[in-house]
């Protein structure tokens, strides 16, 4: 993995927009079915919109109707960083860039999705930037 990014909360709110800095900072949530690549098949990598590291690649992308990207695992280990949340009076496991703490989603088990990993790593699309790969 590259060198951590650390940035003023003020660096941060002048390299994002107002959504961006919500979601990527505040660990905001976009609506559902409204991000861009809710539906999106392009193949290619997904990184960080915040950093630019590689989170996701296309191969792990999967419908899974619930209104944001869902891939079955990040790209490599040490990609995210996975920390409990009880913000909403439950129990959910939160996903950050493990390069610059950004909030990026949540991660679910055990839904009966018939993918690999049972996992569903439910990703805001407004923390990704997908770079497709060129065929």
């Amino acid at each position: 993995m590259a060198d951590k990014v650390v940035r003023s909360e003020d660096e941060w709110r002048a390299a994002l927009t107002r959504e961006e800095y919500h979601v990527l900072r505040e660990a905001g949530t976009e609506r559902p079915f409204t991000g861009e690549y809710t539906d999106t098949e392009t193949v290619g990598v997904y990184r960080c919109r915040a950093c630019g590291a590689e989170l996701f690649r296309s191969e792990t992308k999967f419908h899974s109707g619930c209104g944001w990207p869902s891939f079955y695992a990040p790209t490599a280990g040490d990609a995210v960083v996975l920390l409990d949340d009880h913000s909403l009076g439950r129990h959910r496991v939160e996903v950050r860039c493990a390069r610059c703490d950004s909030h990026l989603g949540h991660v679910f088990e055990g839904e009966g999705y018939a993918v690999p990993t049972d996992q569903r790593w439910c990703i805001n699309s407004v923390s990704l930037r997908l770079e497709p790969r060129g065929e």
